[in-house]
């Protein structure tokens, strides 16, 4: 028997300025703006199921996704991929076999959009 669960509590990610991750965040998982930013540097993103942390304080080139690292989850992944184009998102592949799409954050984050 171990301590260790098998479950993923959060995943943290890396950003430049903590203030404008929020926002764009938010904006595009339709979130209000009503967290505090916790010791400067975290944000902690309100999510069903496993967490995001947005933390400015380990940004740097270096450390910034280049693979994504999680996905997100659509029942609509044709209009989750015209929804992200209308809010000017770089998106970095078109909808591959009718499943997912990649994208980056601000920062240059790789991430993902996936059918569930």
């Amino acid at each position: 028997m171990t301590p260790i669960l098998n479950q993923i509590g959060t995943v943290f990610i890396p950003v430049s300025n903590i203030e404008k991750a929020r926002d764009w965040y938010c904006d595009i998982l339709g979130l209000p703006v009503d967290r505090e930013i916790l010791y400067g540097h975290l944000y902690v993103v309100p999510m069903n199921g496993t967490g995001i942390v947005l933390d400015s304080k380990i940004y740097s080139e270096d450390n910034i996704f280049r693979t994504p690292a999680f996905h997100l989850n659509t029942n609509n992944i044709e209009e989750a991929y015209e929804f992200m184009k209308s809010k000017n998102v770089n998106l970095t592949t078109q909808i591959e076999h009718n499943q997912w799409f990649n994208f980056k954050d601000p920062d240059g984050n790789q991430l993902m959009v996936c059918k569930c």
